[in-house]
């Protein structure tokens, strides 16, 4: 995707967006708000009041702390990026939560709720991932899934998206060339830049689980600002901030 690259689509990129204007999404980390309530919503930490949590992407594991102090039984925070588990654990420790709080790169143990805020766009293979959740997942337990802005939204490039929607106008190559100007991690696609990018739409994320042993429970659409024209169903690809579900093991439902 993208019509404008080579040298042109490179120099334009350079002149747009010089080095000190790069977007810090490529290295943020989350914020110490996590918002599980604004995501969740209100009744979030009743709902996991006394159960075991996996938090899947949970990368320094500030979701993953706050969970464990406000109820939760256990939670295992899972991510690749071994430096950032290091960090969750050094901060439960401060915390007094190490006892009911890990960090790991993998787990066998299963969870009442598998959690996953701001990770399905970055996921290199979310087919995969849903694999490992529901093996994860007590039979009666769920999947609460939050994530956005996906590919098609004006922001959907994450990093990439110096102005809406320059993601699908330049290149890929154009843009990775432009990102190797303040990045030297060699990357050389979209999906290999630090935490990921698989350019994911909400109708792609439907088939896959569609594909997968999970059903929805609901999904819901979260529009840009508010407008609730941006969530028919013409409009939601390019509309929706964030996209928030519900999923369930095909073969029970709780």
């Amino acid at each position: 995707m993208g019509i404008v690259g080579g040298q042109v689509g490179y120099a334009l990129l350079r002149l747009i967006a010089p080095r000190n204007k790069a977007s810090s999404q490529d290295t943020a980390e989350e914020k110490s708000n996590t918002k599980l309530k604004q995501f969740f919503g209100n009744n979030f930490f009743d709902l996991i009041e006394g159960k075991t949590i996996i938090d899947f992407g949970c990368g320094s594991g500030n979701q993953s702390l706050e969970m464990a102090q406000k109820g939760a039984a256990k939670v295992i925070g899972i991510d690749l990026q071994e430096h950032l588990l290091e960090r969750g654990r050094q901060t439960a420790k401060q915390l007094g939560v190490a006892d009911r709080c890990m960090f790991v790169t993998s787990t066998n143990e299963l969870a009442d709720i598998i959690i996953s805020k701001d990770a399905f766009e970055h996921f290199y293979d979310p087919a995969a991932i849903l694999n490992i959740m529901s093996s994860l997942v007590k039979p009666t337990g769920c999947v609460l899934a939050a994530f956005g802005p996906t590919w098609l939204h004006p922001y959907g490039g994450h990093l990439f998206s110096v102005f809406p929607w320059s993601h699908l106008i330049f290149t890929e190559n154009a843009q990775i060339r432009w990102r190797s100007d303040f990045k030297t991690d060699g990357a050389t696609r979209f999906a290999e830049v630090a935490g990921g990018l698989n350019q994911l739409t909400i109708s792609g994320f439907e088939q896959i689980v569609e594909r997968s042993r999970f059903r929805f429970d609901w999904l819901e659409t979260v529009p840009i600002k508010g407008i609730p024209l941006l969530k028919a169903n013409l409009l939601r690809e390019i509309g929706s901030s964030i996209v928030r579900c519900k999923l369930t093991l095909k073969e029970g439902k709780i």
